[in-house]
Formats: structure tokens, sequence, C-alpha cells
């Protein structure tokens, strides 16, 4: 896929990869702009609170002062997937040709022309501030805040334990409109992945006849890693790139076992590579690699890739990742409601949260090992908002939440999501809130594998130091700021889980504002109160 030349200039409206001038510049004395880079003193406020001998808490405004450092420069770009030849990966592969092409194709419906829908970074607009002189609100896309890639100029590869081609992988997936396939078959046909590795351990039995492009050997070992790694640095070599981002977008595996001495440390896990342990995953061994290849691993299924010592390693390395599991549609739906209700003060008792689907991925977890991955990775989108409303819900307590999956082949991609919520309202009153969501599986996780893409690669290029400090550095290893597109979010140790959909956005602008100088945006509209 031969990219578009790349931006290189500050927040702009790029169109199809095009340079115009930026969209809009900060008037402060705390941001300054140079040709390669914008630099921001930002007063990050915050509050403190204690307790005193009586058990009173006790509130203290903080102000932290932070230097920022974007570089401008943002470089061609690569996204290689694990699973390039399955639903999500030849789905989206589709739509970025079509994107850059310009493509439009009919339909039942009706002529329809390639977009971004889905993707935040692409398809949403975020507040600027107020005209001055009419009072009116200002948006601007997302992807004009700071100088991000523009996924029309990225650059595909990856492995799939499958030799089929993109052009055939898009007609077994069943996901496009067969107008859309016949424009891009060409270019897809050309697309073959990389051979995979593969452990039968891991992924179910019912795969087997997929997995006719693997790398020899069934177990973890060094010689994997190190396969892996050439084919990351060829990749990166033959297409001229300055980085690549690595996306699990593969198969359901089942959960790794944490055991003491095997996958507990950064040691002890590249030891049990070296040493064959049955306990390692492949995609642990893909992100083992990509770290050592300085290009940040991304896991987009639910199963424990990042094992302690994987996440050791990344640190010790100073390599970017995030995990995990896509939220693409129930669960994000179920991440928005359950915030709302439990912030409006109703007692939400129990959730029951059922779907059946017919592709690739219903079929693997079929498996109850595979199963047991997402279905942990489903039932924990609630905690945090639980934990946040002690009037609610005592140390205890905790709504009743069952998860179901079934796989139902005809229906192909578009599952079915059936969710009741039942909650306790006014003096012994219940409400029942019943969804029927038909979520079509990947044109709805192709936009999240592109926002993790370009927040990830946009993430490699901002710096920061603490008031007083000479040096700049990174970012934490571990990318909470995706949060927002994934349903199990990875945060540092020690600190938080956030899966409020409403938040993790908030977080997510609020971090790139800073970035440019602006304070987070005030819904308080005070100008239109004090009147």
């Amino acid at each position: 896929m031969a990219p578009h030349a790349s931006s290189d200039v500050a927040a702009t409206s790029a169109v199809n990869g095009s340079r115009p001038a930026p969209l809009f510049t900060v008037n402060s004395p705390n941001v300054v702009y140079t040709d390669n880079e914008i630099k921001s003193k930002y007063a990050y406020h915050t509050t403190d609170v204690s307790r005193t001998a009586d058990n009173k808490l006790v509130a203290t405004p903080k102000t932290t002062t932070y230097d920022f450092k974007v570089d401008r420069k943002v470089g061609k770009l690569g996204v290689m997937m694990v699973g390039l030849g399955g639903n999500n990966g030849s789905t989206v592969t589709a739509g970025l040709i079509a994107n850059r092409r310009g493509l439009s194709w009919e339909t039942r419906e009706g002529k329809q022309a390639a977009n971004y829908y889905g993707s935040v970074v692409m398809g949403s607009t975020i507040k600027l501030g107020t005209d001055s002189k009419t009072g009116d609100e200002i948006n601007i896309p997302f992807h004009d805040v700071l100088p991000m890639a523009h996924p029309n100029d990225l650059v595909v590869g990856g492995w799939d334990i499958s030799s089929m081609n993109l052009a055939d992988a898009m007609d077994r997936a069943q996901v496009l409109e067969p107008g859309l396939k016949q424009l891009v078959r060409k270019e897809m046909a050309e697309i073959k992945p990389l051979p995979s590795i593969y452990y039968p351990d891991f992924i179910a039995s019912n795969q087997e006849d997929r997995a006719d492009n693997v790398i020899e050997g069934s177990k973890a070992c060094w010689a994997h890693v190190e396969h892996i790694q050439k084919d990351i640095r060829e990749f990166k070599a033959n297409n001229g790139l300055d980085k690549v981002v690595v996306m699990w977008t593969a198969n359901t595996e089942r959960y790794a076992d944490i055991i003491p001495g095997v996958n507990d440390t950064a040691d002890n896990l590249l030891n049990s590579i070296k040493t064959g342990h049955l306990e390692v995953a492949p995609s642990t061994v893909f992100a083992v690699a990509s770290i050592l290849e300085n290009a940040p691993f991304i896991n987009g299924s639910p199963q424990n890739t990042f094992v302690p010592g994987a996440i050791d390693f990344a640190q010790k390395q100073g390599a970017y990742i995030g995990g995990d599991d896509f939220k693409s549609g129930q669960t994000k739906m179920k991440s928005a409601l359950v915030d709302f209700l439990i912030n409006a003060g109703i007692k939400l008792t129990s959730i029951a949260s059922y779907n059946h689907l017919g592709n690739n991925d219903g079929k693997n977890l079929s498996s109850q090992k595979q199963f047991r991955s997402k279905e942990i990775s489903k039932s924990n989108v609630v905690d945090d908002m639980v934990a946040a409303n002690k009037i609610l819900y005592d140390e205890e307590e905790h709504p009743d939440h069952t998860v179901v999956i079934k796989y139902m082949p005809a229906v192909g991609d578009n599952k079915r999501a059936l969710d009741e919520y039942y909650a306790e309202i006014f003096c012994g009153g219940h409400q029942t809130i019943s969804l029927f969501n038909i979520c079509e599986d990947s044109l709805l996780a192709s936009p999240l594998i592109i926002d993790l893409v370009l927040i990830t690669e946009m993430m490699t290029r901002i710096t920061w130091k603490a008031d007083g400090e000479t040096e700049y550095k990174g970012f934490h290893s571990i990318l909470s700021v995706l949060s927002y597109m994934l349903k199990a979010p990875m945060t540092p140790p020690g600190t938080p889980v956030v899966n409020a959909l409403g938040k993790q956005r908030s977080a997510l602008i609020n971090i790139f504002r800073a970035c440019v100088g602006l304070q987070p945006e005030s819904e308080m509209t005070l100008e239109h109160k004090l009147l």
C-alpha cells in the first residue's frame, strides 16, 4: 500500500494527506512554536484529600507545573497486524485503500462513499473555545489538535496463520459490500500475510484448518522472537518507515497462568521463552519481539498477553504497550450507560449481557478457555463506577453481572447483543432497561484500530518534565491514554483503572490540550450564567 506524503505541520485540517496551513495557534506566553517542536508550560490543578485524627476530610487544591514538548514531524508510519487476514485486518486494510482513493460504490440503499465514521480521531470534534464576539462555541476536528499522522498515509503489513491473500480473506470475512470489494480487489490481492507463530494450546482447536502459514515450532522459543524482530525490521526498511506500531488483532487466546519463576519478571519471562515453557503465549512472544524493536505493541484481544514479566520488560526497555481488547459495540454502550445510571443516583443491581455472532471470532470463542478470556474483559468494565459511589454500594456490594456468548454462523459478522439492566429506584421501585444492539463487529473495530495506531504514534512524539527538572522524558510504558478504545484498559501499577467512557475521552482530549498549553475546557459557562 503506497502511502501519500506524511504531514509534518502543527494542528492542521489535513485531508487525504495534504499539507495545509495550521488550523489554529495558541496565543500565550506559555507556548512556543519552532519549526520542529511545540513547547508548552502547563499548570496542572488537582485536589489532595487527607483525613484528620477524627476522620474528617480535608481537601487541598494543588498545582503542579509541567513542561510539554511535541515533535511536529510525523514521519512515515506503518502498522503490522497480527491476524492481518482476519475479519478486522482485511476490513481495515480495504477501508484504508477506499479512503485513500476516495472511492464510492453502489449499495442497495444507494451510493456509499468511503469515510472514517467510528474513529474518534477522524470522525469527532472537540471544543476549542468560545468566539469572543458571538459567544458561539468553536469546535475543531480531533485530528487537528496536534500534528498527527493521517490514516490515508499508513503502510499496512503483518502476519497470519492463514496464507490467504487479503482479497480472498475479504471474501471469507463476508463484511464488506460487493461493490467496494470489487474496487479494492486488485490491491488487496497483492497483500499476503507473513507466516505467523502457532501454538495450538492457546487458541481453539477449530482454528487448526486455517493454520497453513506458520513458522516452524509449536511452542515458545527465542528463534520465534528473532524471526518476528527480523520481519519488523524488514517491513520498516522495505517501506522507508520512521515508525512501526504492532497490533494484535488475531484470535482470542486462553489466559496464561501466572507462575512464579516463569512469567513474573522480565528475566524469568525471557528465560522461559528460551527454554520453551508451555505457558508462554504467542501474543506474548510478539510483544517481546516488538519491545526489542522499540515498536509499540497494542493488544486488541482479551487475553493476558501482558503477563507481569512482559510489563516489567517493557518498562525496562522504555517501550510502549497498551491493551486489552477492542471496545467497540456492546461494552462501549455498557460503560456509557452504567456511568449515567450510577451518576444519576440509580442503584444498578444486575446486568445480563448476551450476544451471539457467526464470524471466526465467535467460532474461536465457542471454546470455553478462550471464552473465559472474553468474559473477564467484558465483566470488569463497571467496577470503578460502582466503587466510586459508596452511597449506593457498600464495600462488599456489586451488581450481579453475567456475560454469555454463543456462536451462530448464520448471522456472520453482524453480532446480536442483548443487555438487560435492572436497578433499584426511589422508595422500593425498580427500573429495567433492555437493549438490542446489532453490532457489525469488524466495521466497528476497524476505526478503533486506526485510532489506536494514530494515538500511539502521537504519544511517541510527546515528552515532558516537571518544574525544576532539566531532562524531558516520555510517558509511562503502559499507555493508559488508550483506554477509550479498550475494554480492559491497562494502567501503570498502583494507579486506578478508569472504565467510564466520558472520563476516558476527557483524559485523552485534555492531555492533548495540555500539550498546546490549553487548560481543560470548562463546561461551567459562567460567562452566560453570571448576567
